[in-house]
């Protein structure tokens, strides 16, 4: 179903990738204690009694950076004119997720539910489970928000869906939007360039790496308000997009509409 492109936002910090997990090795309780800074009684919580060996994770997110990663989604999809749906599981993590879903919903009501409203875009909150399941149904055009994890697991599924990790753009932003990154999201292709050392034929798709170009000239030509600039990288753009749909590819996205057979 998918017509229209899909952006993820990824929640670029904590949770899982800067966790701290154990290997536990006997029987016993496991506690999570929080010292308070500058003094005050320490708080701790019983998390399990292990009655054999297992493992153990302890993982940590903090308002600010929650906050920034929502304004710089609510001014993404802004600026596409498209409606921006948040995931999590809060029904199971109420206070984990949940602190998400208020404060996405915090900076919503405050700050743009005015602009949203003006452009007839909508913001929603979904379960992960039940946004995933939209997500297949829908033809695309729309913002997803995710938290790290998710977003991670999630932009590869949108790439390949749409037909290999060349077609997909990864972009950094600042929330004020005055700063961005935009890189190739599947690498550097290591594998691809030690088979053209050997002088073996390879078929690298170039697009992604033209795309992380033009959007940091996009970027640069809004910054200094130059539409010429702008406009090149826009023509850019469209320019690849003919040449697939004209069919001249690469063999990732052969593959794709011709099957194994593809030499």
């Amino acid at each position: 179903n998918w017509t229209h492109p899909i952006v993820i936002g990824r929640h670029a910090f904590g949770d899982q990738y800067r966790a701290t997990d154990v290997k536990i090795e006997s029987k016993g309780k496991l506690t999570m204690t929080f010292t308070p800074e500058g003094g005050g009684a320490p708080k701790t919580w019983d998390v399990f009694q292990f009655d054999s060996p297992g493992v153990a994770m302890g993982m940590y997110n903090l308002d600010n950076s929650i906050r920034g990663f929502a304004q710089s989604c609510f001014n993404y999809a802004l600026d596409k004119g498209w409606p921006l749906y948040l995931s999590t599981k809060n029904t199971i993590l109420k206070t984990y997720d949940g602190r998400f879903k208020d404060i996405f919903e915090e900076v919503y009501q405050k700050d743009f539910k005015a602009k949203f409203d003006a452009k007839k875009i909508v913001y929603e909150h979904r379960l992960i489970d039940d946004m995933v399941a939209s997500a297949l149904k829908w033809h695309g055009e729309f913002v997803w928000a995710c938290k790290n994890y998710d977003g991670d697991v999630q932009s590869d599924t949108v790439a390949q869906g749409f037909g290999s990790l060349g077609l997909m753009t990864s972009v950094l932003v600042t929330p004020d939007g005055k700063t961005m990154e935009a890189e190739a999201a599947h690498g550097t292709v290591t594998r691809h360039f030690r088979e053209h050392q050997k002088g073996k034929p390879t078929s690298t798709n170039p697009i992604a790496s033209i795309f992380a170009w033009t959007r940091g000239l996009a970027f640069r030509g809004k910054l200094d308000n130059n539409p010429e600039l702008i406009r090149f990288a826009e023509t850019l753009e469209k320019v690849c997009v003919d040449v697939v749909e004209s069919g001249k590819m690469t063999k990732d996205l052969a593959v794709c509409i011709y099957g194994n057979k593809v030499s």
